[in-house]
């Protein structure tokens, strides 16, 4: 599955899920569609608090549309933590961490390697 983008929509839903999560975090699994990561899914049974979020991978959807996952860092610093590291590669290739103040510019995408990459708003 080659992705050239997300969807702007998606992206804005994102900076509402972590604002209306604040100060806790969110986590999500972001799914593609043609390419683009348009749709995400919230795992039943996520586990919230303020310095993290998780699920247990075995509630997961089988989808082979399966792109990532986003998460909400409250603090603001738009880096991978070391658990994030660990997490990035088990749900996927695309990771999407948004930060506090959830504006335009607050989000990075990373690697499951934790390595950043650029990807491309689209609508």
């Amino acid at each position: 599955m080659a992705i050239c983008g997300i969807s702007r929509d998606l992206l804005s839903m994102l900076f509402e899920l972590g604002r209306e999560h604040h100060p806790d975090e969110f986590v999500a699994v972001l799914r593609e569609r043609d390419g683009v990561i348009r749709d995400l899914d919230l795992v039943p049974g996520t586990i919230v608090g303020e310095e993290s979020a998780s699920f247990f991978i075995d509630m997961l959807p089988l989808d082979t549309h399966q792109a990532g996952s986003a998460h909400s860092h409250p603090n603001g610093v738009l880096s991978p933590s070391s658990a994030d590291l660990r997490f990035f590669p088990t749900v996927g290739r695309y990771h999407i961490i948004v930060g506090y103040p959830y504006g335009k510019r607050d989000w990075r995408c990373y690697r499951a390697d934790g390595s950043a990459t650029r990807l491309e708003v689209v609508e």
